[in-house]
């Protein structure tokens, strides 16, 4: 009878356990689809919940007195030795990722512990883009910026766009939000007038600009979903450039290194990075004649792949339409030479880690499951101790990283903002 008392004991322990290591934010999500989590034991839901929480608290810790984040923390004092800083000061695009990881922990401008802290972070955001001129890309007067030179010149507005439409009617307040509306709508109005003929975002002076081409179209998707018009035209466009662009054959295309692309370097030393703008060029890109798509994507195929994953699976409709080059990308998820990107981790990594949990949680499935699971052991087993996560090559700044490590452990908390 005792044993058997012991049994039942431990059993609710087994049950119960669990919900009151998770955060509430966490233990609020019950869709069916997102019962994917299960297969991952109690322990590593619980050590993922615990890493997003401090990384959370570790962006709230280095948060300037501005409201702002800069490449590695929003004041100078919390810079890293050694951390080569581009630009002094806070920039939008650190800000607005950092803000919407925030966001993705649980915390809003209505609630939340530090909901004071959101609050602050859009008014960053907001004093910058109404300060911009309303034509042209840009909306902010910073430039050469370790995310810019990496992501584009103008992430600053895509990552801000995709803020913007997130908390549009969220602020709690009839000014509020019709601030944060008129800022949005002007967000959108200079990506779909400055959309490239070949329908990418793909603008010169970034390393992967890519990746701002997948940002840059999300936020419109974001945005015609709060009820902002958008020109169909643009997102067509933008549609069309990926299935061109896309490889559909097979896996095959998605599999090759940067050299197989057509794309080597030669490094002279320190942490590898693009060359060119602000900052200590440490490293020497030769490109060859790499395919466009890849070209535009450094010539590594895993950031390709993950905006081709994240644009072609928005809803059930385009999954149906877009099984080819959905089942590409998929496959090629199993292959480590895909999946270590560039070959170690930086900052474009992490980013399109987060394009494909985002893509693969749209509609589950065994692929969702095994990638979630290996992808979230992946990131805990990163963590810095303080809390936070840094890149090994280009994009280093601790912000960034920390911020998309964090939206990518919490992805099933995005509310279906993402589908």
């Amino acid at each position: 009878m005792r044993s058997f008392s012991i049994c039942v004991f431990v059993a609710v322990l087994l049950v119960f356990g669990w919900h009151a290591a998770t955060p509430d934010s966490v233990q609020g999500n019950s869709a069916p689809k997102e019962a994917a989590s299960s297969t991952t034991d109690a322990s590593t839901n619980a050590a993922v919940s615990l890493a997003a929480r401090k990384g959370v608290d570790w962006l709230v810790a280095v948060q300037g007195a501005d409201g702002g984040w800069g490449q590695d923390g929003g004041e100078t004092s919390y810079v890293r030795a050694g951390e080569n800083l581009e630009t002094s000061g806070n920039d939008v695009a650190n800000t607005a990722v950092a803000t919407q990881a925030l966001l993705r922990m649980g915390h809003t401008p209505t609630k939340g512990k530090y909901r004071e802290r959101v609050r602050r972070g859009v008014d960053f955001l907001l004093r910058h883009v109404e300060a911009s001129p309303p034509e042209g890309l840009a909306i902010t007067s910073i430039t050469g910026t370790q995310i810019q030179r990496k992501l584009g010149p103008y992430i600053d507005t895509f990552l801000t766009s995709m803020l913007l439409a997130e908390i549009d009617g969220e602020m709690g307040d009839a000014k509020s939000n019709r601030r944060v509306r008129l800022a949005l709508e002007k967000c959108v109005r200079k990506i779909e007038e400055n959309q490239q003929h070949d329908g990418s975002w793909n603008i010169s002076g970034g390393w992967a600009p890519i990746l701002g081409t997948s940002m840059a179209s999300r936020s419109l998707f974001l945005a015609d979903k709060k009820g902002v018009e958008v020109e169909p035209t643009v997102m067509a466009k933008v549609d069309d450039y990926t299935k061109a662009t896309a490889q559909t054959s097979d896996a095959e295309g998605y599999r090759s290194r940067p050299m197989d692309a057509g794309v080597y370097a030669d490094r002279i030393g320190g942490v590898a990075g693009a060359g060119g703008g602000v900052g200590t060029v440490t490293e020497t890109i030769r490109v060859h004649a790499a395919p466009p798509a890849l070209a535009a994507a450094a010539g590594v195929p895993l950031y390709k792949g993950a905006q081709v994953l994240e644009q072609l699976s928005r809803t059930e409709e385009d999954r149906e339409k877009n099984a080819a080059e959905i089942a590409a990308v998929t496959e090629a998820l199993d292959n480590v030479s895909f999946t270590s990107g560039y070959g170690s981790i930086g900052g474009e990594e992490f980013f399109s880690y987060l394009n494909i949990s985002d893509s693969l949680h749209r509609s589950g499935g065994e692929a969702w499951n095994r990638w979630n699971a290996d992808m979230k052991t992946k990131l805990v087993k990163l963590q810095n101790q303080e809390g936070s996560w840094a890149g090994h090559h280009c994009i280093t700044g601790r912000v960034a990283v920390t911020s998309a490590a964090v939206l990518t452990l919490l992805v099933e908390q995005s509310g279906g903002s993402n589908n």
